[in-house]
C-alpha cells in the first residue's frame, strides 16, 4: 500500500518541471495519497534538512520517493536511510564530481530571474551525503541512453541489481514521459511492472528485455 509519495527535482529545477507536474496529477488521482514536492534549496544539507522536516512522521512501510537527476541521488540517500522504495529518473551517480564544474552563480531553469550561488561547500556536502555502495532498498531506475547530461552506463552500473527501464534514445529530461507512467505506477503501487513496458529489465540484467 502506498500512502505517502515524495518527489525530488534535480539541480536548477523545481516543482514546475514537466515530470513533477505530471506526477502531481497522478498522485492527486490516487485516493488518500499524501503528496509532497518541495522546492529544494541549492545547498544539499539544507535540502535534506527540509526533506526530513517534511517527512518526519511518514511511515516507512507505505512511503516511496521519486527523484530526478540530482533528486535521484537525494532519493537514494534518503531511501537507504529511511527504508523507502524509490523511483529514479536518470539519477545522478557522482554529483560531487560532476557539479564541481558548476561552482559559481547559477539560475533556475523555470525562473531565470531566480539566481543562487553554488559553492565548494555544497560539493563537499554532496560527497558527505553519498549513499552506501551496496543498496538495501528496492528501486526502479528509468535510464535514457540518449541522456545528454549523464552517462547512462554509469547509471546502469550503479543500479544494476535493481529494476531497470533502459530507454533507447530519450534525453535527460525524459521529454516523452507519458509512456513511462504505467511502469512507474505499477512499481509504486507494488504491482508487477514488467508487463507495462517491454524494455523493463529484471534485477541484475544488463540489457533491456526484447
Amino acid at each position: 500500500m502506498l500512502t505517502h509519495l515524495l518527489y525530488l527535482h534535480g539541480f536548477r529545477s523545481s516543482p514546475q518541471s514537466a515530470k513533477a507536474r505530471r506526477m502531481a496529477l497522478w498522485a492527486a488521482a490516487q485516493p488518500g495519497l499524501h503528496w509532497a514536492c518541495p522546492q529544494l534549496p541549492p545547498g544539499p544539507q539544507a535540502a535534506m534538512d527540509l526533506i526530513d522536516t517534511i517527512t518526519a512522521s511518514w511511515p516507512a512501510a507505505s512511503t516511496a520517493v521519486v527523484g530526478s537527476s540530482l533528486g535521484g541521488y537525494y532519493a537514494t540517500a534518503l531511501a537507504e536511510r529511511r527504508l523507502w522504495r524509490g523511483v529514479l529518473f536518470n539519477p545522478a551517480v557522482e554529483p560531487a564530481r560532476d557539479l564541481a564544474r558548476q561552482i559559481g552563480l547559477q539560475t533556475c531553469w523555470h525562473d531565470p530571474e531566480l539566481a543562487f550561488e553554488f559553492t565548494a561547500e555544497h560539493v563537499a556536502q554532496l560527497q558527505a551525503l553519498r549513499p552506501p555502495h551496496s543498496l538495501r532498498q528496492r528501486y526502479l531506475a528509468v535510464i535514457a541512453k540518449g541522456d545528454e547530461v549523464l552517462d547512462w552506463r554509469e547509471m546502469q552500473a550503479r543500479y544494476r541489481e535493481q529494476q531497470l527501464l533502459l530507454l533507447e534514445g530519450g534525453d535527460h529530461g525524459l521529454t516523452d514521459f507519458e509512456p513511462l507512467l504505467p511502469a512507474v505506477e505499477a512499481f509504486l503501487l507494488g504491482e508487477n511492472a514488467a508487463p507495462c513496458l517491454p524494455s523493463l529489465t529484471t534485477p541484475g540484467s544488463s540489457s533491456p528485455a526484447a
